[in-house]
């Protein structure tokens, strides 16, 4: 008689030993059981080894090195107020300020029942109240490398005693050109200390990046490199490039969506496509580069409490968005480099939920399809989407409709503007009226007329012009 079958135990966070203030914060964030990639990599970091960590995006990275971070940096927590006894032992480094602003809101939430101090650094916003908060002291220090050293130069951040480094998205630092700052920063640091680097994609940059600056780093692979995630459907769509923006207002209508996340590959093509999904009644918003720190922060805040339908963005938000159950995202443009395919899409179906994936691929854009297919190394669902030109048209009168709705709400208040429009402006017969002279002109004109009549007035002599009669003659004779 054979053993019957044994059923692996699931894995829980306690058995990694983590302290009871970290477990308490674990559980209040609803998270019983680790992904794959916390799983295998917080008891190696426990453990004080380098990591090269590679998962797909949204498994749960961050808590994979911040939990054991807390946790090694425990011992050493004060309570004191003095800045002395808060000094920056660990940096997580992040490409961009919506993935910095992302790590720091759950570094938080995890060390909120420890001692334990955090901050986060990043361009686009005014350095003085994040230099008043590292001057308090911090113990984790999350940062873009770019404000980093601007506060380095300030001196209201020092790394001198740094014992844990973390590069995370590293892949996407060096495509965005921070190598040099990530030196300069690097040589900033003690010589012994534990670094970790994680990101959804190892290339042959990152891993000459990994050689140089990691010790014997232990490789965690909890996915086949750049593949994306089963529990997303991807789905591409082709169409004439003049169409595309019908089809992305199609989309968002045929499915019902209510939160989307739609990615193009210019800043300016982000912006237009935001005005004309607005002018078809599709409540947009666009976020890339030109925008300011707060200008985007508003506008991911709105669009994760569900006020914005379509969030129009470059890849510079590929990165560190982490919305709760987001149904979709569209590529209206397909990208340049493969591997931001696999970072916009890893937006949805984000731990354990369900999303889809709609790209949109006009003719030209047949080569970074083929690109894509051989990075992903499978075939792409291919779909022809023929664009309903009359449903956009009707689209367009419901807002127009709606418009003057609340036009006339305005009015019914006392707040419409005046209207400088001719069609609208009182019309005054005086003006259809043919010219006709005034009295003053009628005279005047007759006046010239008769200067210039002859026979009408006695010619003067020439020499009446002249003057030469003006003047009575003397009488010259004698007497």
């Amino acid at each position: 008689m054979s053993d019957p079958a044994v059923t692996p135990t699931p894995a829980t966070f306690d058995q990694f030993g983590l302290a009871a203030e970290i477990q308490r914060a674990v559980a209040e964030q609803g998270y019983s059981t680790p992904t794959p990639i916390q799983a295998e990599a917080i008891p190696v970091v426990l453990s004080g080894r380098d990591v090269m960590g590679a998962a797909q995006t949204g498994t749960g990275k961050t808590a994979s090195f911040s939990l054991p971070i807390i946790q090694r940096l425990l011992p050493s927590a004060s309570t004191s107020a003095s800045p002395a006894r808060h000094p920056v032992r660990a940096l997580i480094l992040t490409p961009t300020r919506e993935l910095a602003d992302q790590v720091a809101a759950n570094v938080q939430s995890y060390a909120k029942h420890t001692p334990l101090r955090s901050a986060v650094v990043f361009g686009g916003v005014d350095m003085n109240p994040q230099s008043a908060e590292l001057r308090r002291g911090v113990e984790i220090l999350i940062a873009t490398p770019g404000r980093l050293l601007d506060h380095v130069q300030q001196k209201t951040a020092n790394l001198g005693q740094v014992q844990i480094l973390v590069l995370d998205e590293a892949d996407r630092m060096l495509d965005m050109g921070f190598l040099p700052d990530l030196q300069r920063i690097l040589n900033l640091l003690p010589k012994e200390r534990q670094t970790l680097l994680f990101s959804a994609t190892f290339s042959p940059e990152i891993k000459k990046l990994a050689s140089t600056y990691l010790r014997n780093p232990q490789t965690i692979e909890v996915a086949r490199s750049n593949s994306t995630a089963t529990n997303v459907t991807q789905i591409v769509y082709e169409v004439a490039e003049g169409d595309k923006t019908g089809a992305v207002v199609q989309l968002i209508r045929e499915r019902e969506l209510k939160q989307v996340l739609v990615f193009c590959n210019s800043k300016i093509g982000a912006s237009r496509l935001a005005k004309q999904l607005e002018r078809d009644g599709v409540i947009a918003s666009a976020i890339h580069g030109d925008k300011s720190q707060n200008e985007r922060m508003q506008a991911l805040d709105a669009f994760k409490r569900g006020e914005i339908e379509a969030l129009v963005a470059t890849d510079v938000a590929a990165r560190g968005l982490d919305i709760v159950e987001l149904p979709a995202v569209i590529n209206f443009d397909l990208p340049f480099n493969a591997e931001d395919y696999v970072h916009r899409i890893g937006r949805t179906g984000r731990a354990g939920a369900s999303g889809d994936a709609l790209s949109l691929c006009s003719p030209n854009e047949r080569k970074q399809l083929a690109e894509i297919e051989k990075l992903i190394k499978k075939p792409l669902q291919v779909q022809h989407l023929a664009v309903e030109a009359p449903a956009r048209r009707g689209r367009e009168d419901h807002v127009r409709r709606e418009r003057d709705e609340r036009a006339g709400r305005r009015r019914a208040v006392g707040h419409e503007r005046p209207s400088y429009r001719a069609n609208h402006a009182p019309v005054d017969d005086f003006f259809l009226k043919p010219y006709v002279p005034s009295p003053s002109a009628r005279k005047e004109e007759e006046t010239k007329q008769a200067e210039a009549t002859p026979g009408k007035a006695p010619k003067q002599p020439l020499a009446a012009l002249l003057g030469g009669f003006g003047m009575p003659r003397r009488n010259t004779s004698s007497s």
